[in-house]
């Protein structure tokens, strides 16, 4: 069975795209290269600017905006320090779409809008579902506790939570965590969703920015070998490595906030996943590592899932 041609839905009429395949807009994994390759193959590219100085930024929009004619966003973490700075670059560039994360959608999605700009929030229960609705974004990512990197604290499932947020609100959903498959994402949009968002598979890829030795990791991980840790601070979803050990052990010994904190230190997400350093770096992914098995092109993953995905639907009417 081909891939299909298109596929007209809410998702793919807001951001004017094929396929409703959203990539993750994940720290140190998403420059230019994968964003572009990505909305190159009929799905959303997205450039993660939350390990981007603003003028780094500028280079990925203008890099991106050369390698394809088609959408493609950026994903910020309200978490950034100098976050004015990157709305400023987002609105002198003219993006068209920005997923906001990790803080109050209120807080800039009103900028944003009166800049013409869509708006995304990513978030991790109910609550912070219709607190984005409220606040008058254009679509939510609703992420389950199988995600990789920064994730709720209730640990709600994504088999849960897609169909809890959509009872609750009317506008567009995006599934996430543990989405990496054909098969998977008709299983999201069979219980809600009008799109999923993929980070993790988007990892293994020849154009992801991440160093040769965290895409291999990713590949040889079995399941078990990730854990929602840190919760005090903001909850991560780590592969278990040296680092990981150290964060558990600090556990064991009663460590404070402020000590957990010194433990992370900084740039321990860039030495991990960009610099490759697989013993004392922060190796963010999800749970979905285990169903990974190779590093392929961009454009093969996103044929791939469209491919099962087409194939799972035919199936569905012989059960």
């Amino acid at each position: 069975m081909g891939t299909t041609e298109y596929m007209e839905n809410r998702i793919t009429k807001l951001f004017g795209i094929k396929y409703p395949i959203i990539q993750a807009g994940m720290v140190w994994n998403s420059g230019w290269r994968l964003a572009s390759a990505v909305s190159n193959a009929g799905g959303l590219g997205v450039l993660g600017a939350g390990s981007m100085y603003p003028g780094v930024l500028q280079e990925h929009i203008h890099k991106c905006r050369q390698a394809t004619d088609k959408p493609f966003g950026v994903n910020i973490p309200m978490l950034y320090p100098e976050i004015e700075k990157l709305m400023d670059i987002i609105v002198k560039e003219g993006v068209k779409i920005v997923f906001t994360a990790a803080g109050n959608p209120k807080t800039w999605t009103s900028f944003l809008k009166k800049n013409r700009i869509t708006v995304v929030h990513v978030v991790s229960s109910v609550k912070f579902a219709l607190k984005a609705q409220d606040a008058g974004v254009d679509a939510i990512v609703a992420e389950g506790f199988e995600a990789g990197g920064h994730n709720g604290r209730d640990e709600t499932t994504t088999l849960v939570l897609i169909p809890s947020v959509k009872e609750k609100i009317s506008v567009p959903i995006i599934a996430a965590g543990g989405i990496g498959s054909g098969k998977s994402m008709l299983a999201a949009m069979i219980l809600g969703a009008d799109g999923v968002q993929v980070g993790s598979r988007f990892v293994a890829s020849v154009e992801a920015s991440s160093h040769a030795l965290f895409k291999k990791r990713v590949v040889e991980a079995q399941e078990g070998d990730t854990e929602l840790t840190l919760k005090e601070l903001t909850p991560v979803r780590l592969l278990k490595n040296e680092f990981y050990k150290e964060v558990q052990q600090a556990y064991v010994n009663g460590a404070s906030m402020e000590e957990l904190k010194a433990l992370l230190g900084r740039g321990r997400a860039k030495k991990g996943m960009f610099e490759g350093d697989m013993k004392e770096g922060e190796l963010e992914i999800g749970q979905v590592s285990a169903l990974i098995h190779d590093i392929k092109p961009a454009v093969q993953i996103v044929a791939d899932m469209m491919k099962e995905f087409e194939e799972a639907k035919a199936n569905i009417k012989t059960l």
